[in-house]
């Protein structure tokens, strides 16, 4: 068993030897009888080439810096714009309008008929309301805290 395991590890070695070796061979074959074998015309293609690069590469990233500050700067409008509210968390109510809009727009204002624009808009009042009534009440008991915590102040100070 381990005879067998010593022979897969050496024939691995072997093979792994063997295909650099062609790698390499191959690489300095192709590199070699690449620029031995090329024409004034591709030399002069070549460094034509590779000049372009040279001289036009700075503007090139001059360019793409520009653009790059251009979208960062646009980027902090936007994180400039959203209130602090809304980085606390603040929900927002919808608006009961977005209903009546699309009354509007079917132009069927009639209560008996029911279209496809008008489907869960009970579920949407539901919704709305329950949203209102949980920010109402955490808005009660943060009152209530800030009431009993200014009492606890105020009491403090008349007893000692």
């Amino acid at each position: 068993m381990a005879e067998e395991i010593t022979d897969l590890i050496t024939h691995l070695a072997d093979s792994t030897w063997r295909l650099l070796t062609l790698v390499s061979s191959r690489m300095k074959n192709n590199v070699g009888m690449t620029f031995t074998n090329m024409t004034l015309q591709q030399w002069i293609r070549l460094v034509a080439i590779v000049g372009a690069y040279a001289l036009l590469r700075p503007y090139i990233i001059k360019l793409g810096a520009k653009h790059q500050e251009k979208q960062f700067e646009k980027d902090q409008q936007e994180i400039a714009e959203i209130s602090p509210n809304q980085l606390r968390g603040q929900l927002d109510i919808p608006d009961p309008s977005d209903d009546e809009d699309e009354e509007g727009e079917g132009g069927e204002g009639t209560t008996g008929q029911s279209t496809g624009a008008d489907w869960g808009k009970k579920a949407r009042k539901r919704q709305r309301n329950m949203i209102k009534q949980l920010l109402d009440a955490e808005e009660k008991r943060l009152h209530e805290t800030f009431d009993e915590q200014e009492d606890k102040d105020i009491e403090e100070f008349l007893v000692g």
